[in-house]
């Protein structure tokens, strides 16, 4: 206890000798900044594997350079080219289509498809079901020609009739009968037109003035 009072004490004759022994104990900074190497390789191994991640990632640095310097290449030549953005999307979308279609997923999943469909169509369910409505269907197009046979049966009538009713108007006010209707109405009509214009003369003249001679009052 007294000794190590004794080392501390600034007054002691043995001041400086700790610092004096800890700077003489030599320092790799190298080897402090280095980890540890993982197990089951040497420090030889480790450097090689250092010194080849350094030029891999260099490499990838100048090929992302390189990658943007063609980038803005194919903007320019796209814009003289007049191709618009929307030109591009359109070329990607076909491109990831069509790789989608040449993928082993898509194929796999085509031919699944195909499988569930022939066992489908070839199923006795399916076959009653498109048998009732082929039926269905040749029942109904048999009533809409039906409908259209007699709508257009009527319309044929109505337009035979019309014309026969057009021709013999003509034929029918020529005849005898109609002449004779129409004589009759003649002088049925002139008979009252007449009797209208009698009496109207009755009414502007005084009854009994017109049968009697005027009286002569003069005195004898």
């Amino acid at each position: 206890m007294e000794s190590a009072s004794q080392d501390i004490n600034l007054n002691s004759p043995n001041k400086g000798l700790l610092s004096d022994a800890m700077t003489d104990v030599p320092v790799d900074s190298a080897a402090s900044a280095r980890t540890s190497a993982p197990e089951g390789l040497t420090l030889a191994e480790e450097e090689e594997l250092r010194s080849e991640l350094a030029k891999v990632e260099e490499e990838i640095g100048t090929l992302r350079q390189v990658l943007a310097a063609k980038e803005r290449h194919c903007g320019e030549l796209k814009r003289k080219l007049g191709l618009t953005p929307l030109d591009g999307l359109k070329q990607n979308l076909s491109k990831s289509w069509h790789d989608v279609q040449v993928s082993n997923a898509y194929v796999k999943t085509s031919e699944k498809l195909g499988e569930w469909n022939d066992k489908v169509t070839q199923s006795d369910f399916y076959k009653k079901t498109q048998e009732t409505l082929s039926q269905a269907g040749q029942k109904t197009s048999a009533a809409l020609s039906n409908v259209g046979s007699v709508i257009s049966r009527k319309l044929g009538d109505m337009s035979s009739y019309s014309i026969r009713h057009s021709i013999s108007m003509p034929a029918m006010r020529n005849s005898a009968t109609f002449k004779s209707f129409e004589d009759r109405v003649g002088t049925i009509k002139s008979r009252v037109v007449g009797s209208r214009e009698n009496s109207t003369d009755g009414l502007h003249s005084p009854s009994g003035a017109g049968d009697k001679p005027p009286q002569d009052n003069a005195p004898f």
